[in-house]
């Protein structure tokens, strides 16, 4: 589109990082609350994983983006939204990767319970 829609493309990326933080947390067996603040979501997701730290200069940089005040009203730049853009990339990259890990480990547990499982028949026999 032209002139490109800066102000819709950030308040997407928000979103899309809202939502990667949400979705985290419903695999954690958290009912996400309504917020869509992104600190908020951010500090809940780190009582699971203390390397969402790391996601506080993206989050806070989309987190206006986001906020009751409507994108149009802002000055938005093309380097503006190229950042947003990087930090929801950022944010979905890092949870999908978290979910990878934690799907991981959880397989490994369940391998390693099938093995001792199957160690502790061998021995009844």
């Amino acid at each position: 589109m032209r002139p490109v829609p800066l102000e819709i493309v950030c308040y997407h990326s928000e979103q899309a990082a809202e939502e990667a933080l949400k979705g985290y947390l419903l695999y954690q067996n958290i009912e996400p609350s309504q917020t869509q603040d992104l600190g908020r979501l951010c500090s809940i997701c780190l009582k699971f994983d203390k390397a969402f730290e790391g996601l506080m200069g993206p989050w806070e940089r989309l987190a206006r983006y986001g906020e009751p005040v409507y994108p149009s009203e802002m000055q938005i730049s093309d380097n503006d939204m190229k950042t947003a853009i990087a930090d929801a990339d950022r944010i979905m990259a890092f949870v999908l990767q978290r979910l990878q890990l934690t799907e991981e480990i959880a397989q490994k547990d369940d391998e390693q319970k099938e093995q001792q499982e199957n160690a502790a028949g061998q021995q009844l026999t």
